[in-house]
């Protein structure tokens, strides 16, 4: 199993754990999975650019929304 994969069960079930509890943890493991979603946002972003045929558009910047054309 992938190291990812494993943090994805790990991120899931700390939520189902958390979940009810009324300490605190249950908001900790929600912003312990959303960090985790930016970290990939983060990394599709670098793999992902708007461009036409010569490759040349720069890299989406934080908030900036994809134009359709």
């Amino acid at each position: 199993m992938s190291e990812d994969t494993e943090k994805h069960r790990a991120l899931l079930s700390a939520l189902r754990d958390a979940a009810g509890r009324g300490d605190g943890s249950f908001e900790q493991a929600v912003t312990n999975a959303f960090e985790h979603v930016f970290e990939h946002l983060g990394r599709l972003n670098d793999h992902v650019a708007l461009s036409g045929s010569d490759g040349g558009d720069p890299h989406l910047k934080p908030g900036e929304s994809p134009t359709l054309r």
